[in-house]
């Protein structure tokens, strides 16, 4: 019985309203994070690269590898693909020099390539069909490129088009919340919502990270980037530790 009702449940979790608060929290301190990394520590951008690459294939390998949904492994490898496309979509539009415009280009063309090779191969690109490793290979591949596509987003919108960093926080949260009145009130497909929403989530993580840690005169906070990183921590581990989560119901398509 146990193995049966196993059967019915995807590896990832249940899409609530606390999904949502921790992955902005998340990718806020993956924005933070890599930060940190990258520039505090002065690795740079390849070398930080590098360093979240192996991190979130080692989580996601993890993760594949688990019997069954656990939330904590879940969010930790949903950091690592955060810290990984901050500081890869940094190098891209700033060590190579293709801008922030190219750089969202070229990233939105890959995520959609992606998405479309994940729907062509299984059918759906639906999170209630993640519950095989081919599904969680496409799942994990499709986030970082979000990831990454929405820290390229992020700076884009704050920087090149001069909405600062709060300004641009209004315009995603602004966003989300129309998905949000999507999703109660019309019949757009909930699969395209929350894909829509996963994305705009990352650029809305990036700008508030950025606003923290940035200086006054530029806008920020000023935060030292330890210090902001610390707090989101142990705000995303406390969520993961109170709120319970559960595993989202799989379905074969």
């Amino acid at each position: 019985m146990a193995d049966a009702n196993q059967k019915t449940l995807s590896k990832v979790p249940e899409v609530t309203l606390i999904f949502w608060v921790i992955k902005i929290a998340a990718t806020t301190l993956g924005e933070t994070g890599g930060d940190a990394v990258s520039m505090s520590m002065n690795l740079g951008y390849l070398v930080g690269t590098a360093i979240f690459a192996a991190l979130f294939i080692v989580a996601v390998a993890a993760q594949i590898k688990a019997p069954r949904f656990h939330p904590l492994l879940y969010w930790i490898t949903i950091i690592a693909t955060t810290m990984v496309g901050t500081t890869l979509a940094d190098f891209a539009d700033r060590s190579l020099g293709i801008g922030y415009a190219g750089g969202t280009s070229l990233l939105f063309i890959a995520l959609i390539v992606s998405l479309g090779l994940w729907y062509w191969s299984l059918g759906s690109v639906s999170i209630d069909t993640v519950n095989s490793p081919k599904a969680e290979g496409f799942y994990w591949f499709t986030i970082m490129l979000s990831q990454t596509l929405g820290t390229a987003l992020g700076d884009w919108t704050a920087d090149t088009a001069g909405l600062g960093y709060t300004g641009a926080a209004i315009l995603f949260g602004s966003l989300l919340a129309l998905l949000a009145g999507a999703h109660l009130w019309t019949a757009i497909s909930k699969t395209t919502l929350f894909w829509a929403a996963f994305i705009l989530t990352r650029p809305l993580g990036a700008v508030l990270g950025d606003f923290l840690d940035k200086p006054v005169a530029a806008g920020g906070l000023a935060l030292s980037r330890y210090t902001a990183s610390l707090a989101l921590m142990v705000f995303v581990a406390g969520c993961i530790l109170l709120v319970p989560q559960r595993a989202a119901r799989a379905s074969a398509h």
